[in-house]
C-alpha cells in the first residue's frame, strides 16, 4: 500500500495496481483498476477517479467510478458524478452530483418499464 502524506502535492495523473491512501493533494486523473483508493481525512483529489474500490473520507472534486464499490464516509465530500455497482453514503456525507448504481443492463431490456395497477381500500 502506498501513502501520499499530508505535505505531498502531486500535479499529474496517478496510475497503479496497488492500494493507495491520499492524505495530501492530487490534481489529475487517478486510475487504480485493481486497487483501492482511500482519500483520507486531510486528502483532496481534483480530477477523475477510477478504481476497483473507492473510500472518501476527505474531498474529491471530479467524477468517481468504482468497479466494485464506492463509500463516502460521514466527513467525505464528493463534488461530481458517482458510478458504482454498490454505493454507501454515510450520514453527514456530502454528495453533489448524479448517482448511477447497479450493473449495466443488457441491451435487450424493454424500452419502457412495465406498468401495473394498485388498489386502495379504506379499512375501518
Amino acid at each position: 500500500m502506498a501513502n501520499i502524506g499530508k505535505s505531498i502535492s502531486i500535479k499529474g495523473d496517478l496510475t497503479g495496481n496497488e492500494d493507495i491512501v491520499i492524505e495530501g493533494t492530487v490534481e489529475g486523473k487517478v486510475d487504480l483498476p485493481a486497487g483501492q483508493l482511500t482519500v483520507g481525512s486531510h486528502g483532496t483529489v481534483k480530477g477523475e477517479v477510477h478504481a476497483k474500490s473507492v473510500v472518501v473520507v476527505g474531498r474529491v472534486r471530479g467524477n468517481v467510478t468504482g468497479a466494485e464499490r464506492v463509500e463516502i464516509q460521514g466527513t467525505g465530500i464528493v463534488e461530481g458524478d458517482v458510478s458504482a455497482p454498490r454505493l454507501v453514503v454515510a450520514e453527514g456525507a456530502t454528495l453533489n452530483g448524479s448517482i448511477q448504481t447497479g450493473k449495466k443492463e443488457a441491451s435487450s431490456a424493454p424500452a419502457h418499464p412495465p406498468t401495473g395497477s394498485a388498489e386502495v381500500r379504506k379499512v375501518g
